[in-house]
């Protein structure tokens, strides 16, 4: 695994010098607006060509089929990622280096196995536990979860590292901004079917993985792929619920919590990543990843190694 540090920004908004803590929260809600702003306008606009192009008219995403959302969802993100690349030259006047696209496959490849390990390690201890029942049935589709999980994966990820985390990092520092960007990560799923306040401290505990894995490449690439293969491996591969929402199943599985069992063991409507089994792997998981990123110095932040864009 490469090992690098994050690039906080230390120019142009981010220069040093009066107040840089409120430029930065203030360039983080700019950044984060216009994220998803854009990942939404370009996602629409993909899904009223296609209409048009099949002689249909554009109504909702709901309605759209699966194919023309997934392609959506796709090229989204690309707009997205493009779109906070070219923020990020002028607002900080540096090149975005953290998306970096040599390491995107191997990266992604490598985040991808990490989430579904973790994901099927919470499962199998379910399981082994008597707290949930797992079921084979038919595959009806995919292309919905796909979808889901590139949509989840890659809006989260890059507004959770990329944005709050690095930009909390470069307005007080990184402990301080491991634990706020965690907390708002947790807060942010409380609106969600099923949610409690045991799920929501469930997904704090996970948060050090994806924070540790973005820290030690200084790069999202492994992180947005371990919570793809986390939400994959959970909703469509185990057919359960993914933090309350029922959008990734249609595999080969069928993920059901024991009659009786209480939620925060089985999961419950939650899911599998909201059990007492999940709380222990995640944070357990999380202290290892972070710790192996201070021991590789990725506490440290690169601020000034990349020159200013002219």
């Amino acid at each position: 695994m490469a090992t690098g540090r994050v690039e906080l920004g230390n120019a142009r908004l981010l220069r040093p010098g009066a107040l840089r803590w409120l430029r930065a929260i203030g360039w983080m809600v700019v950044l984060a607006v216009l994220a998803v702003l854009t990942f939404n306008v370009v996602a629409d606009t993909v899904l009223r060509a296609a209409a048009w192009a099949s002689g249909g008219h554009f109504t909702t995403r709901a309605a759209a089929p699966e194919g023309a959302r997934l392609a959506a969802v796709i090229v989204a993100s690309i707009a997205m990622l493009a779109v906070y690349a070219l923020a990020v030259r002028l607002g900080e006047g540096r090149p975005a280096g953290e998306l970096a696209l040599a390491p995107l496959v191997p990266e992604t490849l490598g985040g991808l196995a990490i989430g579904a390990l973790i994901m099927a390690a919470i499962v199998g201890a379910l399981a082994a536990g008597g707290m949930v029942i797992i079921e084979s049935v038919s595959v009806t589709h995919i292309a919905a979860s796909l979808k889901e999980t590139i949509q989840s994966a890659v809006i989260e990820e890059t507004l959770i590292r990329l944005v709050i985390f690095r930009l909390l990092w470069r307005a007080f520092g990184v402990w301080p901004a491991l634990g706020l960007a965690a907390l708002l990560f947790g807060a942010l799923h409380l609106g969600n079917p099923d949610a409690t306040l045991f799920s929501a401290i469930c997904l704090i505990a996970g948060e050090g993985i994806g924070a540790g894995l973005y820290m030690l490449t200084g790069r999202p690439w492994l992180s947005i792929g371990m919570h793809a293969g986390w939400n994959f491996t959970q909703g469509w591969i185990f057919g359960s619920a993914v933090s309350g929402v029922g959008a990734f199943a249609g595999g080969p599985l069928v993920t059901r919590p024991v009659a009786g069992v209480a939620p925060f063991l089985s999961g419950g409507g939650f899911g599998p990543e909201s059990s007492l089994f999940s709380l222990i792997i995640s944070l357990a998981v999380s202290v290892a990843i972070l710790w192996l990123a201070w021991s590789r110095g990725a506490f440290r932040a690169r601020a000034a190694a990349c020159p200013p864009a002219a």
